[in-house]
């Protein structure tokens, strides 16, 4: 896993420096920040701009996924760790030029095991990995008021959708949740990614 976590890297590095489109870091920040300060004057509900922030990111991981595959060359997964490194190393260095450190957990063992043993797959059900972000280019400059620290924003909850998304694109249901935020007085900001099941490939209908 050390070689291929290496290996990893040096994509995500590639990615990054063969990437025409890059947008200024410090007006992609502001640009942002514009945006979630719209949607609470919008809602006035931080809860709800913390959805409609997911959903946004949704939206965008599941058009980013395709840009992504096609120019990383990367093949699907072995395993849900090794997603963790993928999302780590390729994803958030080639498209935010930063390289989140990642922490695994495995799944509770099941209370009985099954007759049929269950699939592989199955099994990794409920593995989560944990994204440390050291830096958050979408938190440049921001500062929040008690006022919104007590209502319970997530700044970046937009990240949480794009990983989402973009997983569920290539057949995995997760939920994504920050957990921690130096925005909101936390030590990190954390990112929690479980993995719910794997989804079935949908087949067109009139294929067999």
């Amino acid at each position: 896993m050390a070689t291929a976590s290496k290996q990893y890297k040096n994509i995500g590095e590639d990615l990054w420096k063969g990437r025409a489109e890059k947008i200024n870091a410090e007006l992609f920040a502001l640009t942002y920040g514009a945006l979630v300060v719209q949607l609470i004057q919008d809602y006035e509900d931080y809860a709800e701009v913390n959805k409609q922030l997911e959903k946004m990111g949704y939206n965008i991981g599941t058009r980013l996924i395709e840009d992504f595959l096609a120019k990383s060359g990367i093949g699907r997964c072995t395993d849900f760790r090794e997603v963790g490194e993928v999302v780590s190393k390729v994803g958030f260095k080639s498209f935010l030029n930063i390289t989140p450190s990642i922490t695994h957990s495995a799944p509770p063992p099941p209370p009985s095991p099954k007759p049929d043993g269950g699939s592989a797959t199955q099994a990794s059900a409920g593995s989560t990995f944990t994204l440390t972000l050291d830096e958050n280019p979408l938190a440049e400059f921001v500062e929040l008021p008690e006022e919104v620290l007590e209502g319970g924003l997530w700044f970046s909850n937009v990240l949480c959708g794009v990983i989402r998304g973009s997983l569920e694109m290539v057949q995995m249901q997760v939920q994504v949740d920050f957990i921690s935020d130096v925005l909101r007085g936390d030590e990190t900001t954390e990112i929690r990614v479980k993995l719910v099941k794997y989804l079935e490939e949908e087949v067109p209908v009139g294929d067999d």
